[in-house]
């Protein structure tokens, strides 16, 4: 296994032109984990740890251009407002040590369905930066996920950030684990609230061959809330709305039996996570209208 080791962004294209099949290794907490198990064993590693641009972030007036390498505790403790989702996402993720190393580019790259940032950044909204000596392309994410982890980019391309756009209402993320800490998800669940365009966006992890959306669900909560006018007049949502987003959410699964758990609990689990996650964050939503007409 041979390392190479550039020392800037365009060296790190170069390589992997000349060595499309190069793994990249930043963090290196899932790679260095394949490594050591046998799993994998990669021609090369291309080692990104040089190149400080990656792990820098721009908030810009409606998006995070956050780059592939930034750590999660930074995400915890400089994003919180702006990408609040994420940051309960990174919240959950392994041990403090693995907080400090591990980055969305890393999750982005290994595509496992596990992954913990993919509910957030599906329900978030975002776009993959990825680039070669060729150019520099934007990835929906909605696109990206192509198969069991597969992904959308070409064999001489890299992440080099990801724009996710800034939260205009609040966002929520579940995850369940068979404990509490160092744990790969059973499943998870990310919302996210877009009261600028009056929809709903969601994400399940760990519950199907990829993350997916659970765009039935979501298109029911849309014309649910606009029918009943919810948005404007900050109505609790009704047992029977929460109902059926929660079995719509739970029928986008397609989940399999594991050692982690089997595929019905999977989906039912699911289905709990997004009754709850959907009145914790219309709480919060009706709790800022309630502030915002209280200022006025």
């Amino acid at each position: 296994m041979d390392f190479l080791r550039p020392a800037s962004w365009e060296e790190a294209l170069a390589a992997k032109a000349e060595h499309p099949t190069a793994v990249p290794i930043a963090g290196g907490t899932d790679v260095m984990v394949e490594i050591n198990f046998d799993h994998r064993r990669p021609e090369y590693l291309l080692d990104l740890n040089r190149i400080g641009e990656l792990s820098e972030w721009e908030v810009g007036q409606e998006n995070v251009r956050l780059g592939a390498s930034v750590p999660y505790s930074s995400i915890m403790e400089h994003l919180r407002a702006e990408l609040p989702g994420l940051a309960l996402a990174s919240h959950t993720v392994a041990s403090p040590q693995i907080r400090n190393r591990g980055g969305v580019g890393g999750n982005l790259g290994t595509t496992s369905p596990a992954g913990d940032a993919h509910p957030a950044l599906l329900a978030a909204d975002c776009e993959v930066e990825a680039e070669s000596v060729r150019g520099t392309r934007l990835i929906p994410i909605d696109a990206f996920y192509t198969g069991v982890k597969r992904n959308a980019l070409e064999p001489d391309e890299l992440i080099r950030a990801v724009h996710i756009k800034k939260a205009d209402g609040p966002q929520q993320y579940s995850k369940v684990g068979t404990r509490n800490a160092m744990v790969i998800a059973v499943c998870a669940f990310g919302i996210a609230l877009h009261p600028e365009t009056r929809t709903v966006r969601t994400g399940i992890g760990s519950a199907a061959p990829t993350p997916v959306r659970a765009k039935a669900a979501e298109e029911f909560l849309n014309a649910a809330l606009d029918e009943g006018g919810f948005w404007e007049n900050g109505k609790i949502i009704t047992p029977a709305i929460a109902k059926q987003f929660a079995a719509l959410a739970s029928g986008a699964c397609n989940p399999i039996d594991d050692v982690r758990g089997t595929a019905k609990y999977r989906r039912h689990a699911v289905g709990i996570m997004a009754r709850r996650t959907l009145g914790w964050t219309w709480e919060q939503y009706r709790g800022a209208g309630r502030t915002l007409e209280g200022a006025a």
